[in-house]
């Protein structure tokens, strides 16, 4: 929780929005729903206080990838309907040990 509080605030820092935490739907949840100028960004927070067993990235698995992405289709129909979506794109917020690194548009 405290990671991802960190991860919300540098990315309201560098000009983001938050519009939505934990969108929890059956099969997947997004961690931040936010928005920048021009899109709205699904960002997947990724921590590890260690690299003893990978580090964050090796954690995003494709299986996970697919579970984020189903509950964006889910945030969207919920909040747009069927059509009209908004640009979308999906960021990537890794923290390990003590270093924030942002991956915009990582899949």
């Amino acid at each position: 929780r405290q990671a991802e509080e960190q991860a919300c605030d540098w990315l309201t820092r560098q000009g983001l929005v938050l519009v939505e935490r934990n969108s929890r739907f059956r099969g997947g949840e997004i961690d931040l729903v936010m928005r920048d100028k021009t899109s709205l960004v699904f960002v997947e927070m990724r921590y590890r206080s260690h690299i003893t067993f990978g580090g964050a990235i090796e954690s995003l698995t494709e299986n996970k990838q697919a579970r984020i992405k189903h509950a964006a289709s889910c945030y969207l129909l919920r909040s747009y309907g069927a059509a009209h979506w908004p640009s979308c794109r999906f960021d990537v917020i890794l923290i390990q040990a003590g270093k924030l690194s942002w991956i915009p548009g990582a899949f």
